[in-house]
């Protein structure tokens, strides 16, 4: 489509000169499994990546079998995912088989884009970290996970020659917490995936009613975990039931993640159950519905390296209540959506009571959403993390 005829010359250079051809790695574990964060921004990136710079080679490589995407006739041909095949020491991956399998195939550059780069590389390697959840709110993981990754990303840190996070928020707290120098950590913000757009109302009627969800809703979206806050937007949503003449259904959609006993002890004893709907894990086409019909979308998170989902629900139109968290409002501002204190249940239940009872509000919202959505692409990502690529080889 016409959305990819990107001339590549001089795009990212003031002087004029041809970008230099290179030959870059990119981990393509997050994709072995149905993609959530991580797995969208890696494919993505190297989407984007093959269409700007046509030139150059790009590898996403694993020692589990991927899945190629979905629709194969959209993958560049500079594109290639690669099956490292791998034996028992070479097992270990990042120490041992990644190191070698660089070598090999002769990578002017590795871009671990998740947590993760091999430790003795002989290239410049790039390191994407999401968020410091594990070290900023521990407990909301399970303890193996925050131990290996308390003990691994500090390392891994080091190691990389340069770091890339997705807000100015995390790079802070990578130079804070991981005691890293400024000049070693860019910020390159993500963006909302091109299916997210706004579907008309008739089209998302027969993808509601599979799922069982009714015309007036409230939805939130993400892997139901601790740090999703979603017991606080149940006991805010209960608020608004109770004390109000709205009785719209709360929808939540995401896979069950881990540490859920609580919330589904608080579902099970809920006073408003019946107007509870959890659908687990949607497709892209499900989620672009329930984002383009729902009447609010609500993000009570309590800390994000990003925030994807509401500008996902920005994308598609919805009103958005969202965390007043330094990484939100660098995503969404600080005039699109109403931000809320995410541990304070009153004031989502006031927020939600309100944008309910006003639909001049809520359609201004969307309209300022929509606008607010388009200024962040996967184009602008990839350009500037080529950039990024180019001053590193370079040096």
């Amino acid at each position: 489509g016409g959305q990819w005829s990107v001339k590549k010359s001089n795009l990212l250079t003031t002087d004029h000169r041809p970008l230099t051809t290179m030959h870059v790695g990119l981990d393509a574990i997050p994709l072995a499994t149905p993609r959530t964060g991580v797995g969208h921004y890696t494919f993505e990136l190297a989407q984007h990546l093959a269409l700007i710079a046509p030139d150059n080679q790009f590898e996403l490589v694993s020692p589990f079998l991927n899945p190629t995407p979905p629709d194969t006739d959209q993958t560049p041909s500079n594109l290639k995912f690669i099956h490292a095949r791998v034996n028992m020491i070479r097992r270990r991956w990042f120490a041992v088989g990644l190191p070698l399998y660089i070598r090999r195939a002769r990578y002017d550059l590795y871009h671990g884009t998740n947590y993760e780069v091999p430790l003795l590389a002989k290239c410049p390697t790039v390191l994407t970290i999401h968020d410091l959840s594990l070290f900023l709110h521990p407990t909301t993981h399970e303890e193996r996970l925050v131990r290996r990754g308390r003990r691994r990303l500090p390392i891994m840190a080091r190691s990389a020659t340069h770091i890339i996070t997705p807000s100015e928020s995390v790079r802070r707290e990578v130079c804070e917490y991981l005691s890293v120098k400024p000049a070693k950590v860019t910020a390159i913000p993500e963006a909302a995936r091109s299916i997210f757009q706004r579907q008309p109302r008739g089209e998302t009627v027969e993808t509601l009613k599979r799922l069982g969800v009714e015309d007036d809703f409230v939805l939130a979206v993400g892997t139901l975990e601790p740090r999703k806050n979603l017991r606080a937007l149940l006991r805010a949503f209960e608020q608004v039931v109770k004390e109000t003449s709205h009785r719209p259904q709360l929808v939540i959609a995401g896979k069950r993640g881990w540490l859920t006993n609580e919330l589904f002890r608080d579902v099970e004893n809920s006073a408003v159950k019946d107007r509870l709907l959890f659908t687990d894990y949607v497709s892209d086409d499900e989620l672009r519905a329930l984002y383009s019909a729902c009447t609010i979308f609500v993000y009570p998170s309590l800390y994000e390296g990003f925030g994807l989902p509401p500008l996902e629900a920005m994308a598609c139109g919805a009103p958005v209540i969202a965390s007043r968290i330094p990484s939100i409002v660098e995503t969404v501002g600080v005039d699109t959506a109403r931000l809320i204190v995410p541990t304070d249940t009153e004031e989502i239940a006031r927020n939600i009571a309100e944008l309910l009872a006003s639909e001049a509000e809520r359609r201004s919202r969307s309209e300022l959403g929509q606008e607010r959505a388009a200024r962040f692409t996967w184009e602008h990502t990839a350009r500037a993390t080529l950039h990024l690529y180019e001053v590193l080889i370079e040096k």
